[in-house]
């Protein structure tokens, strides 16, 4: 029987060690994830771990952190990873950009590096949501249901490739609604519920008249939806990205504010990650170089049975 040492969710970064020594045989992976107090990312990490499991023909040592979105943090963490001869890193970028001297230090040292949920420059692979289709599919049905007009804003996130694309796509769709006035992007919520509420309290202080809101994920979201309630604010409609199952039972309770969101699959991404990381490690020719998962809206008209 396959023997499985269960993933160490480390939400400051501090380095635990599994119960028993890694064996020779054992397959050793790192996974560098961005807020594991965000749903999404606590749910991938424990998918990641099932398909790791299912998917190796060796036991499988994982061993999960949170960056928190801070770079150094994270390259502290991928240099530990290189030091404990790990087989595969896992990571969501702190930096997209930045991080890729360690990136390159971690490939150099023979390990297969794959980027997921956010792009990564220099991985050998991309696994993400295809966040542009994303933006696009939640700001459609927004814009839809603000009748084709009004004052919308954009609660936007950290600098990172998976927010990046999915303001890009809410403000492509944008362009066909010209009457629709984007009238702020530039309030960072950091992808949490305080900060949503942060943002969407300054978004009501100086555009009193807004009558919509793209959130970037689903904890932005519910913040934003907690400051509109606040306000005495029934009348805005917000949207997101995720598919979390906390925003699933506010559309179910007929929540006034938010309307839907554009739904990610953090188990088909782990699905895939561990399947391209191992055959790169097989055959490093094998291997697509980036995958793409589309997105679908869910709303309160097109929820599951069970949220």
């Amino acid at each position: 029987m396959k023997r499985t040492l269960v993933a160490v969710l480390c939400l400051a970064s501090f380095w635990l060690v599994g119960a028993s020594a890694v064996r020779a045989d054992t397959l050793r992976v790192g996974v560098s994830l961005a807020d594991l107090g965000n749903p999404f990312f606590y749910a991938l990490a424990q998918h990641l771990q099932d398909a790791a499991n299912e998917q190796s023909s060796q036991p499988v040592e994982m061993t999960v952190v949170s960056s928190a979105y801070d770079l150094q943090r994270q390259q502290a963490q991928i240099q530990r990873f290189i030091d404990d001869r790990v087989d595969i890193i896992l990571l969501s970028a702190a930096d997209s950009m930045g991080i890729e001297p360690s990136i390159h230090q971690a490939r150099q040292a023979g390990i297969t590096v794959t980027a997921v949920d956010i792009d990564a420059q220099g991985a050998d692979l991309s696994v993400t949501t295809d966040n542009v289709q994303a933006g696009m599919v939640a700001c459609r049905y927004l814009a839809e249901r603000m009748g084709s007009k009004g004052d919308l804003g954009i609660i936007n996130g950290a600098s990172v490739s998976s927010v990046t694309d999915r303001v890009a796509g809410c403000r492509a769709v944008l362009q066909d609604y010209p009457e629709i006035r984007l009238v702020s992007d530039r309030f960072n919520a950091g992808g949490t519920f305080g900060g949503g509420l942060e943002a969407m309290t300054f978004l009501l202080s100086q555009h009193p008249g807004i009558n919509g809101v793209f959130a970037i994920n689903d904890p932005s979201a519910l913040g934003a939806a907690e400051a509109a309630t606040l306000a005495g604010r029934n009348d805005i409609l917000i949207t997101a990205v995720d598919g979390s199952s906390e925003v699933l039972a506010a559309l179910a309770g007929n929540h006034p504010n938010l309307i839907g969101t554009a739904a990610q699959s953090p188990e088909e991404m782990a699905r895939r990650a561990m399947e391209v990381s191992l055959a790169h490690r097989e055959n490093r020719l094998l291997s697509p170089r980036s995958i793409r998962i589309p997105t679908h809206l869910i709303s309160r008209e097109t929820l599951p049975e069970t949220p």
